[in-house]
């Protein structure tokens, strides 16, 4: 069964992830800009990976009808990152993410991706209100999430071991998708 997919820019599909992804899950989460900036989420061999993607990547997809996705180049559909969004219960919205491999960062690839997300949030799944969340050293998020419109909010506490910053739409950008 080849799996579905959800969005085509002009470079690439975003996919939903299926248990044959594992190994790429596998280097993603363990890429020192995950390590870095979203933290160890103790994936160190193929089983827990598959784990992963069963109980955090495909229930998202049968709970919310979106989750992150698997990016990848449509030309050789190489993975090389994924996107998508996150349904968390400490957030007013819902949080756009995103996260490339190293080798693929800085070719534009998180913002076609991410800008593409943005609009399937907005025009398909109608969402009242998108946000997001980024360790306050990650400039390269930063930078992304203003392109594709989110200002920084303010700074809060996501968990006892740190604090992220919050971003979401700006109150004069297209009042009708923030309040929708």
């Amino acid at each position: 069964m080849s799996p579905k997919i959800i969005l085509k820019t002009n470079r690439l599909h975003l996919r939903e992830f299926h248990l044959n992804d594992a190994d790429f899950i596998l280097k993603l989460v363990n890429s020192p800009s995950w390590l870095n900036f979203i933290g160890d989420k103790k994936v160190k061999n193929t089983a827990e990976a598959e784990k992963f993607i069963q109980e955090k990547l495909l229930v998202s997809y049968q709970i919310n009808r979106f989750g992150l996705w698997l990016v990848e180049l449509k030309t050789t559909n190489t993975p090389i990152g994924m996107c998508g969004l996150v349904n968390r219960e400490n957030l007013e919205g819902i949080d756009i993410g995103f996260a490339l491999l190293s080798e693929h960062a800085g070719q534009g690839y998180g913002f076609e991706s991410a800008t593409a997300t943005m609009n399937y949030a907005k025009n398909t799944l109608q969402l009242s209100k998108v946000v997001a969340i980024t360790d306050p050293e990650n400039i390269a998020s930063i930078r992304l999430l203003n392109k594709i419109g989110l200002q920084f909010e303010k700074k809060m506490m996501l968990s006892p071991i740190g604090s992220v910053l919050l971003f979401s739409a700006d109150k004069n950008e297209d009042e009708g998708f923030r309040n929708r």
